[in-house]
């Protein structure tokens, strides 16, 4: 689907359908009312005798309006004037385009842009809206024997009705399309079965984002250089498949005159999760295939920067294997030494994205000596019980980059919520036979990963995502969701400007 910008002028020119909003009280949105004047209150009229009442996503679909140069007018419900929250904002416009998409038109104009939400400015609400759209096209059916029946409007015209504004809003769309784009590599990738995406495709998809760029180079460690280097918790968990561990290693030069790399992207790919010894109950396990979704965030935000052409300095880091039991797989008890030389005592397998990620974090500290690292994992469901699936959990030592990271998902409606770090909460790990367990007893389940995790990045600025819950979606809706891509791409888009 194409996205275009126009002014109010595209209301009078020939598509298949045209989207108007109409608020409570039957109150014409400024598109409407303006074309509604042309026809002598046509509009107003088909809204007071159908009695559209203009609740948030309500639908009126009117065939053949004299005078439209659409077949079909479709009126859209834009709730109470200046109570829309940026949540309705979106289902606003998935209802639009749902719409546009069960009367399979091909050219649509949508003029519901002016409703902005309170807590966003116009430029805010059209990147959302306008990400919206993109999101709204994704459809997983990669294993269907059959195509399935969806339609997508070829192109879609956003009328902008501020004529100053059109050049930010130009901006935006190039910035929604990098965003959308990275969004849906992450679903694509989280929806894979286990048994096609493995650490050795991972690999070689990250291999594909070089040929897209002369700014990015691709390293990949297998078993034996992670195992000669003494990556001793990374090799626990990957010894028991026969898929043989990778560590990825992306590097994006988009500031190339500037020393360092800025920001480091660290992934959990568990390419599935049977919980190894420590196995998981059946039910759902299939949904462990989505284990690799902090893997696949990293992986889509690396192809947002690299079509934003960001000038940034970033290092995206997928920590890849599979969890699984065997003949040579950990034992719960068993004693690993990690690449920073500190040792874990392993009480529990299926506690195994913490143990990947704690060499992943060693390595790239040491390797790369980055300002910032920030940790993406569907680490635990602890986090799932604590914030559902609506909120990803937020852990940092650093008040500031929390705060970044929370704006960030402000702006981009892809929630974080921050939960306490604080130094009580260590001694929960203690080892009688090693310097840490892995994991930490039933309470405080997220709190004790990032404790573990926050052992192996001191003196840098660091970050940790539980997404557990909002990587994925379950039930008769279950997929991958791509968050969250546009959580990390808007702050990394904020450090430009930092």
């Amino acid at each position: 689907m194409r996205l275009h910008l126009k002014t109010l002028a595209a209301l009078n020119e020939t598509h298949d359908g045209l989207i108007l909003g109409i608020g409570a009280n039957q109150c014409l949105n400024a598109a409407a009312a303006q074309l509604d004047e042309s026809l002598d209150g046509a509009i107003a009229r088909i809204v007071q005798q159908s009695g559209f009442e203009g609740k948030t996503g309500q639908i009126l679909n009117i065939y053949q309006v004299p005078g439209i140069q659409a077949p079909w007018l479709i009126l859209v419900g834009t709730g109470q004037q200046g109570e829309l929250t940026p949540a309705q904002w979106v289902k606003m416009v998935q209802s639009a385009y749902k719409s546009a998409a069960d009367l399979k038109l091909n050219t649509v104009v949508l003029g519901i842009l002016d409703p902005s939400p309170q807590s966003l400015n116009p430029i805010e609400a059209f990147t959302l809206a306008s990400r919206t759209l993109r999101e709204c096209t994704y459809h997983f059916s990669t294993y269907k024997s059959q195509p399935v029946a969806t339609h997508t409007p070829k192109d879609m015209t956003l009328v902008v009705q501020d004529k100053s504004l059109l050049t930010n809003f130009k901006q935006a769309l190039h910035w929604t399309e990098a965003v959308a784009e990275g969004t849906a590599l992450c679903r694509q990738l989280g929806n894979l079965p286990g048994n096609v995406c493995t650490p050795a495709y991972l690999s070689e998809q990250a291999q594909q984002l070089s040929k897209l760029s002369k700014k990015v180079k691709i390293k990949v460690l297998g078993e034996a250089q992670l195992e000669k280097m003494g990556a001793g918790a990374f090799m626990a968990v990957s010894r028991g498949s026969n898929e043989e561990g990778r560590l990825v290693l992306i590097e994006y030069r988009g500031a190339p005159n500037q020393k360092g790399t800025s920001v480091a992207l660290i992934g959990k790919g568990i390419t599935f999760d049977s919980g190894g010894i420590s196995i998981k109950p059946a039910a759902g396990m299939d949904e462990m295939k989505f284990d690799m979704c902090g893997a696949a965030t990293v992986m889509g935000v690396m192809r947002s920067l690299i079509r934003a052409d960001l000038p940034l300095n970033v290092v995206g880091v997928l920590a890849c294997a599979e969890n699984m039991p065997s003949g040579n797989a950990t034992r719960p008890g068993d004693i690993v030494s990690t690449l920073s030389g500190k040792t874990v005592e392993i009480l529990n397998t299926d506690a195994e994205g913490r143990l990947v990620l704690c060499d992943a974090l060693t390595y790239t500290q040491q390797q790369y000596h980055p300002d910032i690292m920030i940790d993406i994992a569907t680490l635990t469901g602890a986090c799932v019980v604590a914030l559902g699936k609506v909120t990803s959990g937020l852990f940092s030592t650093d008040d500031a980059l929390a705060d970044e990271l929370l704006e960030a998902g402000r702006l981009s409606q892809d929630h974080a919520w921050r939960l306490p770090l604080a130094t009580d909460y260590q001694e929960l790990l203690d080892s009688p036979a090693a310097d840490m367990a892995n994991i930490g007893g039933p309470t405080a389940g997220a709190i004790t990963a990032a404790c573990f995790l926050s052992r192996f990045v001191e003196g840098t600025r660091w970050a940790h995502l539980d997404i557990a819950g909002t990587a994925w979606l379950s039930g008769p809706k279950k997929g991958a969701t791509g968050r969250p891509v546009p959580l990390l791409t808007e702050f990394l888009k904020r450090q430009i400007h930092a």
